[in-house]
């Protein structure tokens, strides 16, 4: 974004109002100075009936005698000065009889024009302040004194940093679609000698912090053009009129500018659906989007200004925004695969000191649903951790514990639990990783820990091997047992009556898996493939809610199959345990010992029922199925703060 040029108006702002302001202050400072009072006579000032007591005396050497003001001089040096009083007609006989010098003195005369000046200053004053006012009306950007009507967007150029694709990773397809963008701000007649016309409007659909904005940014970096930004939430006040008034206002400025891209960031503030439910009606919104639409009708293409918007709700978007000659081209910027988080790993990487072992494509694959914004998040979190640990080059180890995290919260060291706690937060978890590793659709577990963290007494960490984009029925079957495990190894192992409540996510988890099955994925063998439940915009537009498209008998056989699902998958959690619970006394033993294992070494325990960590003694072995019920203290003591549930 080569282009420097000011806003109209150029000149510091800052400069113009110190001038303004400085000229305001010196005109008071000359009133001042002239309405000041009589002029300085040097010496005491005596009162006038003294001074008459003086020349009595014959201590008064000589005297200046003017109108309003009399100065004089002992005999011992000293000057003096009074006020005369008027109408003392024998004032200078006594100085005659008192042997006394004295003079006369003219009043000053003060110029005409200084008179004029003097007069006239007080409507001049009003007058500056009035032009004032009226200029900073007028400026652009509504940053003015009652500017509320303005448009508020920023226009940036090179003295904000330049962004160009190379700063854009991971999202190779929305690039390529939009350098046709790029290449019309560079060279417009190379598409219009042979007629064809630039999409007015282009619409970024993605996920938050999937890089929407730096994307926008990167098109107008390329092209080395002005960026104006600004927020759908901007346009709308509670005057009405006031946002159809700045989209006028931001129209002019780009115009201006042109050519350039106008970035409208969470345009569904302002692009809502108009008249969308019973009494939904906001007029100023409503007034914005229509001054919205008739701007971007009302300029030529050639004109050279593009529009792009962002949002993750293209749902709730009025249909006259998206139709062809406005926003007619949707670019979807979608979660990075393990290829786009590894470029973007390596972008943000090159600002971080690296140690030789940090290898970005194992960290990406670690990072499955991981948006860009998480990622750099990620990267900086290993940084701050490398910092606090005064290390002079950032880990895999730091990565790992940053990954920790990001995913599953920070430690709460401070929080210490009792050794019942502990036994059943292990045989929990035990249960989630012992499922999970008899159902073959399961994803592979990466860790498994009774460290509290974030709000979770413990987790079992699971990660696909690669990218889902669809979940099969089997992965959602198996999924369900798992999310049943850790409430089934508390009853297996501590009776009925001893079930906490710390599977209540697990449980959550599981009714809300079961219910999509059965009302939106048509995983349902009684109520066959149809939805029935959608989700819709809340009343007044705030929210979602669901909205069930069935009658009271479909309702109950919905709820039944529900149920059987999540019973289903409670009695294939509980043939897994019981047949296994000697692994099951193994797996939480070896938690309570080393309190965090991973995947491989959860796998390894299972196989040759120990596990081999080199820095530490050798772990549990397998325990004959009598001494099962026998669990060891932990080794280590740990804590965190707060209670919350178990999580899977």
């Amino acid at each position: 974004m080569s282009d420097n040029r000011e806003p109209e108006g150029g000149g510091n702002p800052w400069m113009k109002s110190l001038m303004i302001w400085g000229g305001i202050f010196v005109a008071l400072l000359l009133v001042i100075s002239m309405f000041s009072g009589p002029r300085e006579a040097g010496g005491a000032q005596i009162l006038y009936s003294d001074f008459k007591q003086k020349v009595a005396e014959g201590s008064v050497k000589s005297v200046e005698i003017s109108p309003d003001l009399i100065v004089g001089q002992m005999k011992n040096d000293e000057r003096f000065s009074t006020i005369p009083v008027q109408g003392d007609v024998e004032l200078t006989s006594q100085l005659e009889r008192a042997d006394v010098q004295f003079t006369g003195a003219a009043p000053e005369q003060m110029n005409v024009l200084w008179v004029i000046l003097i007069q006239a200053l007080p409507f001049l004053l009003i007058l500056g302040v009035a032009f004032f006012a009226l200029r900073q009306v007028q400026k652009g950007g509504g940053s003015g004194a009652m500017g509320f009507g303005k448009s508020k967007a920023k226009l940036l150029t090179e003295k904000q940093g330049r962004v160009t694709f190379d700063d854009v990773a991971g999202i190779d397809e929305a690039r390529e679609e939009l350098q046709e963008i790029v290449e019309f701000l560079k060279d417009p007649s190379r598409f219009s000698k042979l007629g064809g016309q630039i999409p007015k409007g282009a619409l970024l659909v993605g996920s938050p912090g999937t890089g929407k904005t730096l994307l926008a940014r990167a098109i107008a970096g390329e092209a080395r053009v002005p960026f104006f930004t600004i927020s759908g939430s901007d346009f709308v006040e509670m005057f009405v009129g006031v946002g159809a008034s700045r989209v006028r206002d931001m129209f002019e400025q780009a115009k201006k500018n042109a050519p350039c891209i106008v970035f409208i960031d969470e345009i569904d503030a302002v692009g809502r659906h108009r008249g969308n439910g019973i009494g939904n009606s906001n007029d100023e919104r409503e007034q914005t989007l229509n001054q919205l639409l008739v701007e971007m009708d009302g300029f030529e293409a050639n004109e050279g200004i593009i529009i792009i918007a962002a949002t993750n709700r293209p749902d709730v978007l009025d249909p006259a925004l998206l139709r062809p000659g406005r926003f007619d081209r949707q670019v979807v910027v979608p979660i990075p695969d393990i290829d786009g988080r590894e470029k973007i790993l390596s972008v943000h990487m090159k600002k971080v000191p690296l140690a030789p072992d940090v290898n970005s494509r194992t960290i990406a694959r670690g990072t499955p649903g991981f948006s860009g914004a998480d990622l750099a998040n990620l990267v900086n979190e290993a940084a701050l951790l490398a910092a606090r640990r005064n290390k002079r080059l950032v880990a895999m180890q730091e990565f790992e514990d940053a990954k920790d995290k990001v995913m599953m919260g920070t430690e709460r060291k401070s929080m210490v639990m009792t050794d019942d706690e502990k036994k059943m937060t292990a045989y929990h978890e035990a249960g989630h990783a012992l499922v999970s590793l008899n159902e073959p659709a399961s994803d592979p577990i990466h860790k498994a820990t009774i460290i509290p963290r974030g709000r979770a007494l413990g987790m079992v960490m699971r990660l696909p091997e690669r990218d889902n984009y669809s979940y099969h029925r089997d992965k959602m079957h198996a999924n369900l047992a798992v999310a049943m495990g850790g409430r089934v190894a508390e009853e297996i192992i501590f009776g009925h009556d001893k079930v906490s409540s710390g599977a209540s996510s697990d449980i959550q988890y599981a009714t809300d898996l079961a219910r999509n099955m059965v009302t939106k994925w048509g995983m349902s063998d009684k109520l066959g493939p149809l939805q029935y439940e959608a989700s819709q915009e809340g009343y007044l537009g705030m929210g979602q809610t669901t909205r069930t498209m069935a009658g009271a008998e479909t309702n109950k056989l919905i709820d039944a199959e529900i149920k059987a699902l999540v019973e289903a998958a409670l009695k294939r959690a509980t043939d897994v345990l019981t047949e296994q619970e000697d692994k099951l006394h193994l797996l939480a033993q070896a938690m309570l010992e080393y309190e965090t294992l991973s995947g491989e070494e959860i796998t390894r325990l299972m196989e040759d029922g120990k596990i081999d960590r080199p820095d530490q003694p050798a772990g549990p072995t397998i325990l004959p199925p009598s001494q099962g019920s026998s669990v060891p203290k932990a080794g280590k003591r740990f804590g965190g703060s707060g209670e919350a549930p178990q999580g899977a």
